[in-house]
């Protein structure tokens, strides 16, 4: 079925193949934004889903020389105060929650930064001169993850607050490795030359369960996120060493049929003793769960290993849409929600 093209070209109307081919080009966007001439103690960053994700992803890497809190609620964290910069980000530029949360940063005397394509956010953001990161139009917020991280690093380098100084050049940098690599995951690839397509099969009709260290953590959150909304399909996420504190007993009994697929997404990034425990979980769950799917990440830095798997993931998600009979783009019932909150 992933060989044919036809079937491909009628079912992916929106092309989203094409665009995670060419999602690369995002990471290399000129953003423009003012000068920002403030120090803050803390950074507190609120966004939904999708545009939670760079937020997450820019936790790990580049990281921060000041705390930096991520939100995902309609509340904020009491110690949001004149001293602190907060970033509202939403695609959309209505998303409730973070609007929410402006509301209540904005009482609280901090330094309010809008990222966003749209929407409410950005006429807030006109209205009372916030400094606005517009992003780019995308067919959805999840294919607009590499402009989000784009634009959020952009906004914390104006503040000098990025614990990576040349983390904009590296960003765009990663685009010869995530061309290069894209290449043998495109549709025009056959399934026996192409593991995107390849893994998508052996995930069709399962749960799917994604595991990563800390490091990796935000690619696997990101696999979550594509496998709900690409393929339509129930997954869920863990990051070890937490997982063999709990969640690894939860596969050793019941249910004895175990519907899942384990996929596993290991980084030589990662702490010595964070792989060695991806190694012994795997041989004392042998038997008491489906054998996980390893994906190693390519790229030299943890950088090039978040993106070359986060993008992986697009593709193998798109495709498994595909194979669900599915237009990977819409999220029909997403929309139902949000019209049935608003009665």
């Amino acid at each position: 079925m992933l060989d044919d093209l036809k079937y491909i070209h009628e079912r992916d109307v929106d092309d989203t193949l094409g665009i995670a081919a060419r999602q690369f080009e995002q990471l290399q966007y000129e953003f423009a934004v003012p000068e920002l001439d403030f120090h803050p103690d803390n950074i507190v960053y609120a966004g939904m889903g999708g545009s939670a994700l760079a937020g997450l992803i820019s936790s790990v890497w580049p990281g921060y020389t000041v705390p930096f809190d991520l939100v995902r609620d309609y509340e904020i964290p009491s110690y949001v105060s004149k001293k602190t910069v907060f970033i509202a980000a939403s695609y959309s530029g209505n998303t409730e929650e973070t609007l929410s949360a402006l509301e209540k940063a904005e009482t609280q005397g901090a330094t309010i930064l809008v990222i966003a394509s749209g929407g409410k956010l950005a006429e807030i953001a006109k209205q009372k001169g916030y400094p606005l990161a517009l992003l780019p139009k995308a067919e959805q917020p999840r294919y607009a993850v590499f402009y989000n991280l784009r634009a959020l690093l952009t906004l914390m380098h104006k503040m000098r607050v990025v614990a990576v100084e040349d983390s904009l050049e590296q960003l765009a940098a990663t685009t010869v490795l995530l061309q290069e690599k894209s290449q043998i995951w495109l549709p025009t690839v056959p399934a026996k030359d192409n593991p995107a397509k390849r893994l998508a099969q052996e995930l069709m009709g399962k749960s799917v369960v994604i595991y990563a260290g800390p490091k990796l953590f935000p690619a696997a959150y990101k696999w979550k996120i594509s496998c709900n909304e690409n393929a339509k399909q129930v997954a869920w996420t863990n990051e070890l060493p937490e997982f063999n504190h709990n969640e690894f007993i939860g596969w050793s009994k019941q249910p004895v049929q175990k519907p899942y697929a384990i996929v596993d997404l290991r980084s030589t990034a990662e702490h010595p003793r964070v792989q060695k425990r991806f190694e012994v979980t795997e041989r004392l769950l042998s038997g008491m769960r489906p054998a996980p799917f390893v994906i190693r990440p390519e790229g030299k830095t943890l950088l090039e290993q978040l993106l070359w798997t986060i993008a992986f993931g697009d593709f193998v998600t798109l495709y498994l849409g595909l194979l669900n009979g599915l237009n990977p783009a819409p999220v029909d019932l997403v929309e139902k929600f949000k019209l049935e909150m608003n009665k």
